[in-house]
C-alpha cells in the first residue's frame, strides 16, 4: 500500500534509509523492513517530521525553554525534571491544526478506520548506528478511532522531551532543537508469542551466535521486565543453548483499547513460547536482515498465525568492532591499549603514527589496536611462552586466551612449521649491574633527539613527511635496540627472581615492590618529585597561590610576572615544562594535547603540593624511600645468611638486588624518549596544519587529527581535503569513545572476559593483581580526569588506567586502585618507587567504588575491600 498524501505523510512502500530527517529513525528503518523479500511487516504508515515542526511552530514560549533546557547539566536531575514536564505540557497541550489532522488521518480509510493500531515515536535521532535512543520515547499499543490516534500522535511528540530522553541527548550531546518526532501509525497484531531477536550475543559479542528472547502475548511484558524471557542461543541453524523462563503472565490487547495483564494458566507456564523449528527460522530471518542493512540488528518479533511479523529492526550500538581481515579464518586479538595503559581510542593520526613505530603489525577496531597472536597460541613451542609472558603482566589476559583455547574449536592447528620452530626468548644474557650502561643509553637518546629537534626545522611541506618517516626509523632503532631491551629486562627479570626466591626461601611476598623505592634513573618518579620542587617555588607567594586558583585559561604564565613571585613562578613551571611537558594523559596518541600545549592540566596538581606538603619534600621522600629500601636489603640478606647454604643465597640475592635497582629505573625510559621524538614532529605538523588553514584547504588545525599520516601528507602535497571523510571519521570517533575495549577479541567478535579464579580473599572483596606491597586504608577519590585530581594525603585514587602522566598525583596519595595495569606497567613501577599500596586489574573499579567512600588496599594480596 502506498500513500502520497503531502508532507505529512509517508506509507512505509514509500520509505528508506535515507530519510531518517523524515520519518525518524524507527519510520525509516520499518521502510527498508519491508523492502526485504520474506519479511513481513504489520501495514502502517509514518507521521512525518514535517507535521511535528508545523504544530511545534504554534507552540507557546517553547524556543525559550528550549533554550534554557540546552544550559542544563546532564546530572541536574531535579531542573531536567521540572522543565521538562513543562515542556511536555505545552507540546500535548498544542491542538492539531484541522488540516494536518486530516490528512495524518487520511490514510486509516484504507488500513481500517475501527482496527486497532500501535503509535510509535520515531525521533531523528533514534536507531542510528552510533546511538540507538532505544527506549527513550513513548509508544502506545491498541489505539482504536482517529481522535485516539490523534491524541496519542500528540503523547508521541510530548515524549522528546521525557526526563530520560533529555538527559540522554544532553550526555551524548545532541541539540535538542535539531531533534525531531516521527510517529509510525501501524496496525496491531494479536501475537501468539513475541520477542526480541539479536543477530549477535548481546552478552559475548559473538558476531555468529544468535540470541532470541519469547514470551506470550505481546512484547511489552518482556521489554518492561514484567517476566522471564525463554532464551534460545542459536549458531548456524543449531540451537547450542535453551533456557526456558517459569512464565506468571502475559500482556494482551484489550477489546476496549489499551492493553491488560494476564495470568497464564499454570500448566502453560513453563511450556516454551516457541518451538525449535521456529527458533531456528527466526535466526534465519535475522541473518536476513542484518545482511540487509550490514550489520547486526536489535529485531522485535510477533509470532500471529503460525508467521512471524518484524515490527521493528535497529542497528546493536554496543558491539566492538570486529579487526577487517582479508581471509575467513580464526583470529585472536589482544589489546595494544591495556598493555599500553590508554584503553581510550586514539584518533586516526595518532593510530596510524603508533602503527609506524611498532615492529609488529597491529590491527585497527573502535579507534584502537590489537595484536593477532593466534600463530603465537597454535604453536605449541611459542603459546606457553607467549602465555607466560602475558600473564604475567596480566593475569586476566592470560585467562581469557586460556579459555579460548580450552574451548578447541577456535584456535587453528599448528603447522609444521610453527611446531618445529623453537620459541623465541629464552633467558636473557648475564648483564653487570653497571650504571654506566643507563649513562650511556640515556645518553644516546639525549642527542638522537638533540639533533631531530635541529634537523626537522628545516624540513617544510611534503619534504616534512619524508623526513619524519626516515626519523622514526632512528626512532625504532633506539627503541628495539637488544642492549635497551636488555637492559630493562634484567631488571624485570630480578624483581620476578627476589619475589619467587624470597618467597620459597623466606615466606617473604613481594621482595622486590620495596627494593625498587627511590631507584636511580626513573624519569617518570623523578618527573612527580620535580612538580614538588615546583610548589616550593610557589608556596612562599600567597598573591599567585591566589591566582592560580582562578587559573581557566592555558595563557596564564604570560600573566605571572605581574604578580609578587610570578616570575619566578613562571620560570619554575616553564622549566618544568621544558623537560616533561610532552607528557600527558594517554600520551601513546600524538593529537593528545600536551602539558606544554595544556599547562593548566598541572595546576590542580601543584596547589595540592603546595597544601599538603612542607617545603623540602622531594629530597626527603626520596631518600626516605632509599632507606626503606637499604634496610629491606640488610634485613633480607641477614635472614638468609642464617638459612642452610646461606651465604651462597645471600649472595645470589645481592646480586640480584643490585640489578633490579641499577637497571629497574631505565624502565621508565624509552617510552620518554619516544613521547619527546613523538612532541618533536607533532610541533612541525601542526605547523603545516596551521599553513593549511590559512591556505583555506583545511577548515580547523585539529581536523588533521582525523587524517592518517599519509593521507595528511597527500593533503600537503596537493593542497586538498575530503571533507566529508573528516567529518566521517569525528563521528566515528564520537561512538567509539561510548565503548569499552576487551583484552581479547576473537574474529567472530567475541569479547572474551578473564577471571582470576582466586579464593584467598575475603567475602565481598574486588579481586586484582599485587603489584605494590602493603596494606592502607583511606577515602576513595575515584578520578577520571587528572584535572579534576583535587586529592590530599588520607586519599587513595581509583581510576580506569595510569600512565607516566598520572605520576605527579603519586605523591600525595597512599593507595591506588585501577582497573587496567600489570606489573611492570608504568602506574606500578611508580607505585613501587614511591613506596604506594596498589592493586591493579580490578574490573570495573570506577563503577563499584563510589567517591568518598572509606576504603582497605591490600597490594600484598591483590584486593580492594569497601568499609562500612
Amino acid at each position: 500500500m502506498s500513500f502520497s498524501l503531502g508532507r505529512y505523510v509517508l506509507g512505509f512502500q514509500e520509505i528508506d534509509q535515507s530519510q531518517v530527517t523524515v520519518v525518524g529513525g524507527k519510520g525509516a528503518h520499518l521502510g527498508e523492513l519491508s523492502r526485504i523479500e520474506g519479511i513481513h511487516v504489520p501495514a502502517g504508515y509514518c507521521v512525518t517530521t514535517e507535521a511535528f515542526r508545523r504544530v511545534m511552530a504554534d507552540a507557546p514560549a517553547l524556543d525559550d525553554r528550549l533554550d534554557q533546557l540546552s544550559c542544563l547539566a546532564p546530572d541536574d536531575r531535579d531542573a531536567i525534571s521540572a522543565l521538562s514536564a513543562e515542556i511536555r505540557g505545552v507540546v500535548a497541550g498544542t491542538p492539531i491544526p484541522d488540516d494536518v489532522a486530516a490528512v495524518i488521518t487520511s490514510p486509516l480509510a484504507d488500513l481500517g478506520e475501527k482496527a486497532a493500531y500501535a503509535v510509535r515515536s520515531s525521533a531523528t535521532a533514534e536507531d542510528l548506528p552510533s546511538a540507538s535512543f532505544a527506549g527513550q520515547q513513548d509508544t502506545y499499543l491498541n489505539v482504536v478511532g482517529s481522535a485516539a490516534i490523534l491524541e496519542h500522535i500528540r503523547l508521541c511528540w510530548a515524549s522528546l522531551f521525557t526526563e530520560r530522553a533529555v538527559t540522554y541527548r544532553l550526555r551524548n550531546g545532541f541539540d535538542h532543537r535539531k531533534v525531531h518526532m516521527a510517529v509510525v501509525v501501524q496496525q496491531m497484531v494479536l501475537p501468539e508469542a513475541s520477542g526480541i531477536l539479536f543477530t549477535a550475543d548481546p552478552v559475548t559479542s559473538n558476531r555468529k551466535i544468535t540470541s532470541v528472547e519469547a514470551s506470550f502475548g505481546l512484547g511489552e511484558a518482556l521489554v518492561s521486565g514484567l517476566v522471564n524471557a525463554d532464551i534460545y542461543k542459536v549458531r548456524d541453524s543449531d540451537i547450542i543453548d535453551k533456557t526456558i523462563a517459569t512464565k506468571q503472565l502475559a500482556i494482551l490487547a484489550s477489546p476496549e483499547g489499551g492493553t491488560r495483564q494476564q495470568e497464564i494458566e499454570p500448566e502453560l507456564r513453563q511450556r516454551p513460547a516457541l518451538t525449535d523449528e521456529q527458533v531456528v527460522l527466526l535466526e534465519q530471518l535475522g541473518r536476513r536482515i542484518e545482511a540487509h542493512f550490514g550489520r547486526p540488528q536489535d529485531i522485535e518479533w510477533c509470532l500471529v498465525d503460525g508467521g512471524f511479523q518484524i515490527v521493528q529492526s535497529r542497528p546493536i550500538t554496543t558491539l566492538f568492532p570486529i579487526p577487517a581481515t582479508e581471509d575467513r579464518d580464526n583470529h585472536v586479538y589482544v589489546s595494544v591499549g591495556h598493555q599500553q595503559m590508554m584503553t581510550d581510542p586514539m584518533k586516526p593520526l595518532g593510530l596510524s603514527v603508533w602503527q609506524l613505530t611498532t615492529p609488529k603489525p597491529m590491527a585497527e577496531a573502535g579507534g584502537r589496536l590489537f595484536v593477532d597472536v593466534t600463530q603465537g597460541l597454535a604453536a605449541p613451542a611459542s603459546r606457553e611462552g607467549l602465555l607466560e609472558v602475558l600473564g604475567r603482566s596480566d593475569p586476566l589476559l592470560r585467562d581469557a586466551l586460556e579459555t579460548v583455547i580450552d574451548r578447541g574449536d577456535f584456535i587453528p592447528a599448528p603447522s609444521q612449521e610453527s611446531t618445529n620452530r623453537p620459541s623465541a626468548g629464552g633467558a636473557p644474557t648475564p648483564i653487570e649491574a653497571d650504571p654506566a650502561i643507563v649513562d650511556e643509553l640515556v645518553a644516546r637518546t639525549e642527542a638522537s633527539l638533540a639533533a631531530v629537534k635541529r634537523d626537522i626545522r628545516m624540513h617544510h611541506g611534503a619534504d616534512l613527511f619524508d623526513f619524519i618517516l626516515e626519523d622514526l626509523q632512528e626512532l625504532k632503532r633506539l627503541l628495539f635496540d637488544p642492549r635497551s631491551h636488555q637492559t630493562f629486562t634484567a631488571a624485570m627479570d630480578a624483581a620476578w627472581w627476589l619475589n619467587k626466591q624470597m618467597h620459597t626461601w623466606l615466606g617473604e611476598e613481594n621482595a622486590a615492590d620495596t627494593l625498587t623505592q627511590s631507584a636511580p634513573n626513573n624519569v617518570t618518579s623523578e618527573m612527580g618529585l620535580a612538580l614538588l620542587d615546583v610548589a616550593d617555588v610557589i608556596r612562599p607567594h600567597p598573591e599567585v597561590v591566589a591566582f592560580l586558583r582562578d587559573v581557566e585559561d592555558d595563557g596564564f604564565l604570560d600573566e605571572l610576572p605581574k604578580l609578587a613571585g610570578g616570575r619566578e613562578t613562571r620560570d619554575a613551571i616553564r622549566d618544568y615544562l621544558d623537560k616533561y611537558g610532552m607528557r600527558c594523559v594517554g600520551e601513546i596518541d600524538i593529537t593528545r594535547p600536551r602539558w606544554s600545549e595544556r599547562p593548566t592540566t598541572l595546576v590542580p596538581v601543584i596547589l595540592g603540593n603546595i597544601e599538603n606538603f612542607e617545603p623540602g619534600a622531594s629530597r626527603r621522600r626520596f631518600e626516605q624511600g632509599q632507606q626503606e629500601a637499604w634496610n629491606k636489603e640488610q634485613e633480607l640478606l641477614e635472614r638468609l645468611r642464617a638459612l642452610p647454604d646461606g651465604e651462597r643465597k645471600a649472595k645470589e640475592t645481592k646480586s640480584m638486588i643490585d640489578r633490579l635497582r641499577t637497571f629497574i629505573g631505565y624502565r621508565e625510559y624509552p617510552k620518554y624518549g619516544k613521547v619527546s621524538r613523538y612532541f618533536v614532529y607533532k610541533q612541525a605538523l601542526l605547523d603545516e596544519a596551521e599553513r593549511l588553514v590559512r591556505d583555506g584547504v583545511l577548515r580547523d588545525r585539529d581536523d588533521v587529527f582525523f587524517l592518517r599520516f599519509q593521507e595528511f601528507h597527500e593533503v600537503v602535497r596537493t593542497g586538498q581535503v575530503d571533507d566529508q571523510l573528516i567529518d566521517q571519521r569525528k563521528e566515528e570517533f564520537s561512538a567509539y569513545q561510548a565503548l569499552t575495549p576487551p583484552r581479547v577479541l576473537t574474529s567472530d567478535g567475541e569479547a572474551v572476559a578473564g577471571a582470576y579464579r582466586r579464593e584467598d580473599v575475603p567475602a565481598d572483596a574486588l579481586v586484582g593483581l599485587p603489584v605494590s606491597t602493603g596494606t592502607v586504608e583511606g577515602r576513595a577519590r575515584v578520578i577520571l580526569d587528572m584535572t579534576e585530581a583535587d586529592l590530599e594525603a588520607d586519599d587513595i585514587l581509583v581510576t580506569a588506567y595510569t600512565d607516566p602522566s598520572w605520576s605527579p598525583v603519586f605523591v600525595t596519595i597512599k593507595g591506588l586502585v585501577t582497573e587496567v595495569g600489570g606489573l611492570m606497567t608504568h602506574g606500578a613501577v611508580v607505585a613501587r618507587e614511591y613506596g604506594l599500596p596498589a592493586v591493579v586489574g580490578v574490573e570495573h573499579a570506577t563503577r563499584l567504588i563510589q567517591d568518598g567512600q572509606r576504603i582497605r588496599v591490600n597490594g600484598t594480596n591483590g584486593y580492594v575491600e569497601i568499609l562500612p
